[in-house]
């Protein structure tokens, strides 16, 4: 068994050392709650790293958004680069759940797309799981939703010897009910291809090697582990596994049983709707339903086939579904990162669901079976929860309370301490803000403005760009991989100012930036909240020139709260670096693309040099003129993006054809 090895250039520093020292005791004495209440900069993630490398257990890190995720993920993987550090989080580039509006009567269907590069990247984490225990996967509460039980998806795993007797023809089927697809072709992940006696079989979860399988009549004589691109051995094996190419795995036999199950189910519901006169809804969940059966028994499957999961599964209704978390074992610890934003995220994830679900059962759109097609229960989830560790600059109420164990960590290694507070009055608030933007662009520092509404965000930014100010504004409608890349250029000096609402508190490590500025601190709320101020504050802890400015009329009791707080962090790092004679230095950091290239990848990005304007354009070219695209469809050609370059032409052809129309 692999154990984890931690690598890292510098030890312990500052308040680390006592903190992990405290996690790693508190864990081993068996406490199931632990909290690192610990401040920005402090270096939350390298205790943590310590912790898991002490305890040599696996780990579930847990975040509540992609970004973040990511930025753990990238972390992570520096510290275990011997183990297997993996990334799990929402396959899906668009989805739109399937929903019906009574008051409309309009019924909406599902529509998704998934990102293949994602997909792998968590088929590649539950097989991690499956073989091995250094393990440490990031992820984000997309992990509490149905992904089909661990013990069908281990049994449908093809392992194979060489000198195994196995029929090649029921090998291939094997493949195909694992979903597998025959190709002749493209040597791509998720397929296989055959030639002679020789089966090549291209994994989902990888994307640079091939198992390639030699029969001998009804005889595996040899396996090989080649470059799916120039077909050279890189290894020759005794044995190998091929794991399915979906995490739901659906069997013959499975859908023979759910069959009677769902036409007695079918039959009452019907016989509901009948009786209540509601015979629309009767005839719609009827032809709805017979529908999907046919498709099942016909094809082995159907469109929303993950409604009748509790069927296909076999379990009860009201049973949990098969999660992600299943695939860990029994001693392994959760980290919660951001725990007052991701602890409530998770709590909110089950109602909103079956609010959805519900319409749609009670219109016969859906029979009622398929609310167990969900994700955990807060009282599900907390079970899984065998040890955790909750890490927060400002853990919620829930975690204060369940702790046996509440770590702080206020000691900052750089010895910076927590910048200075200044309140300045709100009915002023944007001429103070333009003169100290401009003697912060002067200084080549960057700043953060942070508004109430998106409406103020976009209008202030437009504003500063007419101050020749260079300024972007972060909003909600940005991908993963553009919110990242706009980090990016503000480090970088692209951007002097970036304005948001609350996308910037968590997880950004932004050493360059030296002033935040919270417009309107004093309107009491969730975004000027004590938890939120904190939070926010801690964006400017990286730089010795930092400092915040608070724009309010009056002193809320939020404001007073984080004031002081502040004030308290910042003369406890002062003292400790009175007493070791440490010099407080600016974090530098090289400014790299905040995602790992294969995550750039899976976000959209080949090179993860783009920039957030390029992207895109990626995503929709059709906002650029035609001389624009045929110069970006030519540059696809010349990299053989071949795909990309039929997406521009045929936008260059719309546009077009929309130019002809209005002359």
């Amino acid at each position: 068994m692999k154990h984890f090895v931690l690598h890292s250039n510098w030890p312990p520093s500052g308040d680390q050392p006592e903190a992990i020292e405290a996690l790693t005791n508190s864990l081993k004495n068996k406490n199931r709650f632990q909290t690192l209440m610990g401040v920005t900069g402090s270096g939350k993630t390298f205790t943590i790293a310590n912790v898991i490398a002490n305890l040599d257990r696996p780990a579930l890190v847990l975040a509540h958004n992609k970004t973040l995720a990511a930025q753990l993920y990238s972390e992570f993987k520096s510290f275990f680069p011997e183990n297997a550090v993996k990334y799990f989080v929402s396959y899906y580039d668009y989805y739109q759940p399937e929903a019906y509006i009574p008051s409309s009567d309009t019924y909406i269907e599902k529509d998704a797309s998934i990102n293949a590069r994602i997909e792998r990247l968590r088929l590649s984490a539950t097989k991690a799981l499956i073989e091995r225990h250094d393990v440490i996967v990031v992820a984000s509460v997309s992990c509490i939703y149905g992904l089909g039980m661990k013990e069908t998806y281990e049994s449908a795993i093809i392992s194979f010897h060489v000198h195994d007797k196995v029929d090649m023809h029921e090998f291939l089927e094997r493949l195909v009910g694992n979903y597998y697809e025959r190709t002749d072709f493209t040597p791509e992940p998720g397929k296989f291809r055959v030639r002679g006696d020789t089966v090549e079989v291209f994994p989902a979860y990888e994307d640079d090697i091939c198992i390639r399988i030699i029969f001998f009549d009804d005889e595996i004589e040899q396996i090989d582990i080649t470059n799916p691109l120039t077909g050279h051995v890189i290894e020759n094996v005794n044995e190998a596994s091929i794991f399915p190419a979906q995490h739901y795995v659906t069997q013959t036999d499975a859908i023979t049983n759910a069959v009677p199950g769902i036409e007695d189910e079918l039959a009452r519901i019907e016989k509901d709707f009948v009786n209540r006169g509601k015979l629309v809804e009767a005839q719609r969940i009827k032809m709805r339903t017979l529908y999907d059966l046919e498709m099942l028994q016909e094809a082995g499957y159907c469109s929303g086939i993950e409604n009748y999961s509790v069927y296909l599964d076999g379990r009860k209704q009201g049973e949990p579904p098969g999660t992600l978390i299943d695939f860990f074992p029994e001693d392994y610890i959760m980290i919660v990162d951001e725990s007052h934003i991701t602890l409530p995220q998770v709590r909110g994830m089950f109602n909103g669901d079956r609010a959805r679900k519900k319409v749609l059962v009670e219109n016969g759109f859906r029979l009622p079976s398929c609310l167990d097609n969900r994700p955990l229960e807060w009282r599900e989830f907390e079970d899984r929860m065998r040890q955790a560790i909750f890490v927060s600059a400002t853990p919620g109420d829930y975690e204060l309370k369940a702790s046996r164990e509440i770590v702080e960590q206020i000691i900052r290694p750089t010895g910076i301490p927590d910048p200075e507070v200044e309140v300045a009055p709100a009915r002023t608030q944007i001429d103070d803000l333009v003169d100290r933007l401009r003697d912060a662009a002067n200084n080549n520092e960057r700043a953060l403005v942070l508004t109430l509404t998106k409406r103020a965000s976009e209008d202030l930014a437009d504003y500063l760009r007419e101050l020749k100010f260079k300024v972007k504004y972060i909003h909600s409608e940005l991908n993963t991989f553009e919110r990242a890349e706009l980090i990016r250029d503000l480090r970088a000096g692209k951007i002097d100012v970036l304005v948001g609402i609350n996308l910037l508190r968590e997880g950004m490590d932004l050493p360059e930036v030296t002033l935040v500025a919270i417009l309107d601190a004093d309107r009491e709320g969730y975004l000027r909240s004590y938890r939120s101020l904190i939070q926010i504050m801690g964006r400017a802890a990286r730089n010795i020139n930092s400092r915040i400015i608070l724009y309010a009329d009056e002193k809320t009791e939020s404001i007073s709260k984080a004031v002081n707080e502040t004030k308290r962090r910042r003369e406890k790092q002062i003292a400790f670096n009175q007493e070791h004679n440490i010099t407080p230095k600016s974090i530098i950091k090289d400014i790299s693309d905040l995602l790992p290239p294969e995550l750039a990848q899976a976000f959209g990005d080949e090179k993860g040099e783009k920039s957030s304007s390029s992207s895109s354009t990626r995503k929709n070219p059709a906002k650029l003129s035609i001389s624009e695209l045929e110069k970006l469809m030519w540059e696809a050609v010349e990299k053989l993006d071949f795909e990309r370059a039929a997406v521009i032409r045929d936008a260059i052809a719309e546009m077009k054809a929309e130019v002809k129309a209005r002359l």
